[in-house]
């Protein structure tokens, strides 16, 4: 028996064939839901981790996306309620490849496409799921956003920024339609051994100097793992979290203290 519950149906997971997005996938399965994945170009990585849930016993959809495209997401979004008739939750994990830049270092299409995948992406997602989310008698969101919004972390705009923004309509969205039984909260990331970071290390944006000083930063002197950054969003989604909304659990080794 699953030590959390969820309503039938399934957990949407934009973003889901990433490296801390499949963690979310998995941990999703392991606490008892079925788990629709979506990807932007990586499809062997989504129908990978498809197959993982499935042998956890669960029911999984995988369903291209791209974020900046209004249509193709209400389509992605349509066609992932119809294989599993409900989507009880919306985990958005999906996010530009931010590099690393001053304010004053980054270009105008460097912001204009920030702006217009992260946070007019979220805002898509959002139009194409709550209508849905509310005929369902409820429902929640959880955003992946960043630890910077406890501690501004130099260079990482192009992440932070639009992810703030998107954290202002997750607690609009907590205001506006707790009514309506949905909840909205957020999970702030750290630095996890995942995704963005080791796609960032390899193309050696982090050097020894930028490992120590982040390193001081932190209360628990090690890197976050992916999975860690799973349970939090289980929590949040599940009914043992039915009375938080509008919340943010920051999973950043004590960054920002």
């Amino acid at each position: 028996m699953s030590v959390r519950s969820f309503p039938d149906g399934a957990v949407l997971v934009v973003g889901g064939s990433g490296g801390v997005g499949q963690s979310v996938c998995l941990e999703f399965a392991r606490a008892g839901t079925d788990v629709a994945i979506t990807y932007h170009n990586r499809k062997a990585a989504a129908e990978a981790v498809a197959a993982q849930v499935r042998a956890l016993g669960r029911k999984a959809s995988v369903h291209q996306l791209t974020l900046g495209d209004p249509a193709q997401v209400e389509s992605a979004v349509a066609a992932a309620a119809g294989a599993h008739g409900r989507l009880h939750t919306v985990v958005v994990a999906a996010g530009t490849l931010a590099q690393q830049v001053l304010i004053s270092e980054m270009t105008r299409e460097q912001w204009q496409t920030v702006i217009e995948q992260d946070l007019n992406g979220f805002y898509n997602v959002v139009r194409a799921t709550l209508p849905r989310l509310k005929a369902a008698g409820g429902g929640s969101y959880v955003h992946l956003g960043s630890g910077g919004h406890l501690r501004w972390p130099e260079r990482d705009v192009m992440s932070v920024a639009p992810k703030a923004a998107i954290e202002a309509l997750i607690t609009g969205i907590a205001r506006e339609e707790g009514r309506y039984g949905i909840r909205a909260n957020s999970v702030l990331l750290g630095v996890i051994e995942a995704g963005m970071f080791l796609e960032l290390t390899r193309q050696g944006k982090f050097d020894a100097h930028w490992v120590e000083e982040v390193q001081k930063s932190l209360a628990l002197k090690r890197w976050g793992k992916p999975e860690e950054i799973g349970y939090a969003c289980v929590f949040l989604a599940s009914d043992q979290a039915l009375y938080v909304t509008g919340q943010r659990i920051a999973v950043t080794g004590g960054y920002g203290l």
